[in-house]
């Protein structure tokens, strides 16, 4: 039998390099900031070693210290409370508007145009807002933590709901016509067929809500009129001041902030691959899912009728 040899993949040499530059713009920064989270204030100088030198003495100390300024467990907790509650309402309204937007531009012009207008908010700054929404949070009662949620929630609608809307594209249309056939109403087909259907989407939606609600400070700062709800981005201008920046100090809390959304986005990641391997065999696997309340043998129920015809 005659072997036949496979040749190797030539390598973009371009694309190899661009991607190591990508790497050291990334990994640079966080290498730098983590010497310096263990640095104490002495070993820091002016000079390149100073701030890229392994520390003398790994200590713990300025994570202790920087815990103490941020009152790291007060803050932490509420700005995993913003997060939470900001990513759970998101993917509950923005998903349902997505839904009902999306199924519908296609037969009405009205609905267009709603799409239209709620995706243009993006390109609104909120430089813009800011005056106006401190002025009526502060009439309504709602400068504190549920005022935060709810403008968050308002502000991430825009990108959400044009998410959604272009992955139903991806999502038969006669699965609904088959649930609607079977006797499902709108609400329990978008429950349980269609939102199970948009997990990977829910994942993505729930990652990039979570790294702007995270890493916020200007909302915060301008909406919350106690120290009450203060959220760990904005306890850590603590350590700037008119006088210079405690690097030390700083670095050290920003390596533990980073910490919960980091954990977070690894495992929506893998929720986001998952659901982009399979893909391939999502819609059988749901053919199948609401062939079960069906009898496998009788070929005249419409409804299994119209799954074995797209199956087959």
């Amino acid at each position: 039998m005659s072997m036949t040899k496979k040749r190797p993949g030539r390598t973009n040499v371009f694309l190899t390099v661009l991607l190591f530059l990508g790497c050291i713009t990334i990994l640079f920064p966080l290498y730098m900031a983590v010497m310096i989270a263990f640095k104490s204030p002495t070993e820091m100088t002016n000079d390149i070693a100073g701030a890229l030198g392994f520390p003398s003495h790994w200590s713990f100390s300025n994570f202790s210290e920087a815990m103490k300024v941020t009152d790291f467990w007060h803050t932490l907790g509420n700005s995993l409370l913003i997060t939470g509650a900001t990513i759970v309402i998101a993917i509950l309204l923005h998903s349902m508007t997505g839904y009902a937007i999306g199924r519908s531009m296609a037969r009405k012009k009205g609905f267009r145009m709603v799409y239209y207008y709620i995706v243009s908010g993006m390109f609104v700054p909120f430089a813009i807002l800011m005056m106006p929404l401190v002025k009526e949070t502060a009439v309504l009662g709602l400068d504190n933590r549920l005022g935060v949620i709810l403008l968050y929630v308002v502000f991430y609608m825009p990108m959400n709901v044009m998410l959604y809307s272009g992955y139903l594209k991806n999502v038969p249309l006669a699965l609904e016509e088959a649930a609607d056939i079977d006797g499902a109403s709108a609400w329990k087909t978008y429950w349980t067929i269609i939102f199970p259907m948009m997990k990977p989407m829910h994942a993505t939606v729930a990652v990039l809500t979570a790294l702007g609600t995270w890493n916020d400070v200007m909302t915060p700062l301008v909406i919350l009129s106690s120290s009450k709800g203060t959220t760990l981005p904005l306890a850590q201008l603590n350590f700037q001041t008119q006088f210079g920046t405690n690097y030390n100090l700083a670095f050290a809390s920003y390596l533990l902030a980073l910490i919960p959304i980091l954990i977070f986005y690894i495992f929506c990641q893998k929720q986001i691959i998952g659901g982009i391997a399979n893909g391939a065999v999502k819609d059988k696997q749901q053919h199948l899912i609401l062939l079960n309340h069906s009898n496998p043998t009788d070929f005249s129920n419409p409804v299994q009728n119209r799954f074995l015809c797209g199956i087959l």
